[in-house]
């Protein structure tokens, strides 16, 4: 761990390319730090002393350390999802359109505003305006993966419109076509449980 006081990047699933962990430390004053998983969302604070037993002075610095570190992070995370986006969008652009693969074989269902490239199954994190951000990818065998440092809170794979009728917002890529092909009603997939609330509150302002 080094501590010098800037954001440092590491992977939090035991896979070398995957740098979805982070954290900030820094020993000059009270020693103090952060890590998180931008994957998770997750975020957690550390401080070698208590509130209680810091001085006022002591206290006022740590408050500004944390928010130089809370500063750094969102810049790096920000430059991330800059980065991905990038990517994910000279990904799309050579991919071609799929309408048979053997997930969605296995699966039963057929392919809407999803993509392949090198058989891999692409399926797009748009925002509520329609901006690409980033990709998953799900291979044959079915694993699923997010592209590294993409944005994916807010963002889904839409699949219909809701043109007044309902507007379901589910998990996976399968579920979510599952449903529109057995009611015919318009689908976001949030990809995991901890963006369903997001997406549904991008979705709630715009329709």
């Amino acid at each position: 761990i080094e501590a010098d006081g800037t954001v440092h990047r590491f992977s939090s699933n035991g896979k070398c390319s995957d740098l979805a962990g982070w954290y900030c430390l820094h020993l000059d004053g009270v020693p103090a730090g952060s890590f998180g998983d931008w994957r998770q969302g997750f975020t957690s604070n550390w401080c070698s002393k208590s509130d209680q037993d810091m001085t006022e002075a002591e206290r006022e610095a740590n408050r500004q350390r944390v928010r130089q570190m809370q500063a750094q992070r969102e810049t790096e995370r920000q430059r991330q999802q800059q980065e991905a986006q990038q990517a994910a969008r000279n990904w799309w652009k050579e991919a071609t359109l799929c309408t048979v693969h053997p997930y969605l074989t296995r699966k039963g269902v057929q392919g809407y505003r999803v993509r392949e490239s090198a058989d891999m199954l692409l399926v797009p994190l748009r925002d509520s305006t329609g901006t690409l951000h980033s990709l998953q990818t799900i291979d044959a065998e079915g694993n699923k993966r997010f592209q590294s440092g993409g944005r994916v809170a807010g963002c889904y794979c839409a699949i219909g419109h809701p043109e007044g009728k309902r507007l379901i917002i589910c998990e996976g890529y399968a579920t979510g076509a599952s449903i529109h092909e057995a009611t015919g009603n318009a689908v976001a997939i949030a990809f995991n449980a901890g963006n369903l609330l997001a997406v549904a509150k991008a979705l709630r302002a715009t329709y």
